[in-house]
């Protein structure tokens, strides 16, 4: 059956989502379009196309644990020199997000592995672009603000044409508490739609 790549993620739901992406495009970004704006749980992973059921039933059973969170983002930060990426930061929800991913990853599970650096959520808004467009997206997106509920996290499979696709939601088995929906606290011309071009 051959091999196919995997990776799980906690979706940046709307509208917060496709403005990053489309700031991400504006940085000049070659793969923003192919990339929805996410946290990593699992990244990038190469698995037999064999062994998709029971990573999914592994699946299935982390997020049998998780419980809705709140998940808020807050300015930017980034990874240089070691890596040249620029992200929003994740300043609630981030033991959450650890907690997931450990899981996900747990060595006796399907797609045990180890990091190439110490887990760490965030948002990508900028990746392997020139330094200039670099520190375009870390100046303009530092007010950025959002937040909301997570009830979940999904399983995306990367095609032959670089574009990541939604395999399978895994909702989680805990009741969400009553929310009315989040309003993104962000400044002024940082609203989606706004002119700044930012991911």
């Amino acid at each position: 059956m051959g091999t196919v790549t995997l990776g799980v993620s906690i979706a940046v739901p709307e509208p917060y989502g496709s403005f990053l992406q489309k700031r991400r495009e504006g940085f000049g970004d070659p793969h923003a379009h192919g990339i929805p704006t996410h946290v990593t749980l699992l990244p990038p992973t190469e698995v037999d196309a064999s062994s998709l059921p029971a990573i999914e039933e592994h699946l299935a059973g982390v997020a049998a644990q998780g419980r809705p969170f709140r998940m808020r983002l807050s300015g930017t930060g980034t990874f240089r020199p070691l890596s040249p990426v620029v992200f929003v930061n994740v300043v609630e929800g981030s033991s959450s997000c650890a907690w997931l991913q450990k899981r996900i990853r747990d060595g006796s599970g399907p797609v045990a592995r180890e990091l190439q650096f110490p887990y760490h959520p965030h948002v990508t808004v900028a990746h392997g672009i020139a330094e200039e467009a670099m520190d375009r997206a870390y100046a303009e997106l530092a007010a950025y603000e959002a937040e909301w509920m997570t009830a979940g996290f999904a399983l995306y499979e990367q095609g032959e044409d670089g574009v990541w696709r939604l395999e399978r939601d895994f909702p989680f088995r805990g009741s969400a508490p009553a929310v009315t929906p989040a309003v993104p606290r962000q400044g002024g011309s940082l609203l989606p739609g706004a002119a700044p071009q930012v991911p």
